[in-house]
Order: C-alpha cells, then structure tokens, then sequence
C-alpha cells in the first residue's frame, strides 16, 4: 500500500445550477476529464440544506435532490483547477480539503 498527498475539491450544487446550457455537475466534470484529473464523481444526495435553509430532496413530480461533484487529485492540480473553474462556482458551496490517497493495487495488474 502507498500513500502520497493529494486535495479534494468537493462542490455542491442543485439541478438548476447552470453553466451556459449545460447543468454546473456537467460542465465541472467535462473540465476535469480535460485538465486530466486524477479522479471526479458526480454524487445524487437524498436531502440537504444550504445558505437559504430551504430543505431540497426528491419529490414525488420533482427532482430537486442536491448533487456533490468530488474531485480528487495532487494539491497543486486541485488548485490549478480550482482557479479555471472560479467564475463558475459563485455563490455555490465548495470545501477543500488535503486528503491522503492510498494506492492499494495496481490496476493494469491485479494481484492475486
């Protein structure tokens, strides 16, 4: 197992957040898979509440669930990235945060 640094960017949006035509999950991950980062996952929650107090879930006729976009990569590429995307995010929660990324096995070739 090895261990090395990395940085977790963690933003989270609702299905109307948008970026041009496209929904704001799409977009971040479209820029992600082009800057080449290490790894990004779009995340539906069930519930959850932000800066207006406004309780967002899944409804019976409407989809109004929260959605986390998890971006994970070594500090200086999270940052890098961060920065491109800055004009996309305002007013939309974001974390940071330095996280460990633990290797366990190398995929191109499994050990028994």
């Amino acid at each position: 197992m090895r261990a090395r640094a990395g940085r977790r960017l963690t933003v989270l949006v609702l299905p109307h957040d948008r970026a041009g035509h496209v929904g704001l999950e799409v977009e971040l991950l479209r820029r992600a898979r082009r800057a080449g980062l290490a790894g990004a996952t779009v995340l539906r929650c069930e519930e959850g509440f932000g800066s207006s107090h406004r309780i967002h879930r899944a409804r019976l006729l409407s989809e109004d669930r929260p959605l986390e976009v998890v971006l994970v990569d070594q500090p200086e590429r999270i940052d890098a990235f961060l920065e491109s995307v800055r004009p996309l995010l305002t007013g939309v929660a974001t974390t940071l945060e330095d996280v460990e990324i633990v290797e366990l096995a190398d995929h191109d070739n499994p050990q028994p």
